[in-house]
């Protein structure tokens, strides 16, 4: 295990160590069925219990109960940005969006082709260095829901307090964040994300649901694209994709080794203080794009003095075995992903590299 690397990439991105060991070592003869998981069919007692498991484990970390299902389904949080309006936009309703950056927009986008949507706050004025202060937010009259993205991976900025609405459905775009920290997802209607970032491996995409939400899903839009298929046959209406449902059950059992949410939140603002309080302590070498009260815990943005010696941090790092810190095109500069996975020693490598590197270029 010598030559890995630090890998501050968004995605995909690092997982815990132990969970590629476990997978290594089962990868042949999965629990002595003698086949891989990889080759084992979902409807086998053996997939069916990773399935189950993987939703309990879910629910078990987020403090949810049975009035809410885990789904495990295909297409990326990009698929949930079109079934979210399939599913719960009917006429003479209106979605109302708040935008924090790119994905936010690509929902929004996703949304207009299916109803009428409104805009409730978006900081794209500022190129999305903050999240809206609540008193930002206008919504519409009689909204179908609210959407927001939790974290925005290209700009490093973040819900450090989650909103919510009453009794207007509330959902979130978890993907680069969830699991990373404490919170009441019982204020929420529905939650996805996108395994890749914070939860395993890419193909899967999980969605949290409220189960009243399953009711009154319309039967004039295709099978696959309505919740309560997938709700009704367990994740299982067509073949899953098995292998990374495995995987982030592993990281399920991972983080709850790890204490649960309390324990790895709490690890997290350790990591990302690292790194922050570096930027906050260099004089200027280094500017963070995100406002101090809107920084993520997860993607840590930031630029230097000049493009050139932008270029060079990035291949020195990658030198010294810190790879993915080029930053968004949107943004420039450097960002490092520290997702739940990415260990102490990754951020402590990361802040002495960048005081070293100031002290030669600064």
């Amino acid at each position: 295990m010598n030559n890995r690397v630090f890998n501050f990439s968004a995605g995909p991105a690092v997982l815990p160590l132990e969970v590629l060991v476990e997978a290594q070592a089962e990868f042949l003869n999965y629990q002595q069925t003698g086949m891989s998981i990889l080759e084992t069919s979902h409807r086998s007692k053996a997939y069916e219990a990773i399935n189950a498991e993987a939703e309990a484990n879910m629910k078990e970390l987020l403090g949810i109960g049975d009035n809410y299902r885990v789904l495990f389904v295909q297409g990326g949080a990009s698929t949930q940005f079109a079934m979210i309006p399939m599913n719960f936009l009917s006429p003479g309703r209106t979605a109302d969006y708040i935008l924090t950056g790119a994905w936010s927009e690509k929902a929004l986008k996703e949304a207009k082709l299916f109803g009428t949507t409104h805009v409730a706050a978006t900081t794209a004025e500022g190129n999305y260095k903050r999240i809206p202060n609540m008193d930002e937010i206008q919504l519409s009259d009689n909204p179908a829901y609210v959407h927001i993205t939790s974290n925005n991976t290209i700009f490093g900025t973040q819900w450090n307090e989650l909103p919510s609405f009453g009794q207007v459905p509330l959902i979130a775009d978890m993907s680069s964040d969830i699991l990373n920290k404490p919170f009441n997802a019982e204020n929420f209607a529905l939650i996805y994300a996108g395994a890749q970032k914070n939860l395993g491996p890419s193909g899967v995409t999980v969605v949290i649901i409220r189960k009243d939400l399953l009711e009154n899903n319309p039967k004039t839009i295709p099978a696959m694209m309505r919740y309560e298929t997938h709700s009704k046959n367990d994740s299982l209406y067509n073949t899953p994709p098995a292998f990374s449902v495995y995987m982030l059950n592993l990281v399920l059992r991972w983080l709850k080794g790890q204490g649960g949410l309390v324990g790895i939140g709490q690890r997290n603002t350790l990591k990302a203080g690292l790194v922050y309080d570096t930027i906050d302590q260099s004089g200027g070498f280094y500017r963070g794009h995100a406002d101090l009260g809107s920084r993520s815990l997860m993607n840590v943005t930031f630029r230097l003095p000049n493009e050139d010696l932008e270029k060079t941090f990035a291949k020195e790092a990658e030198q010294a075995g810190l790879v993915g810190l080029k930053g968004h095109r949107s943004v420039g500069g450097l960002r490092a992903s520290i997702y739940n996975a990415m260990p102490v020693a990754g951020c402590q490598g990361l802040k002495d590299f960048m005081i070293e590197f100031q002290r030669k270029n600064g």
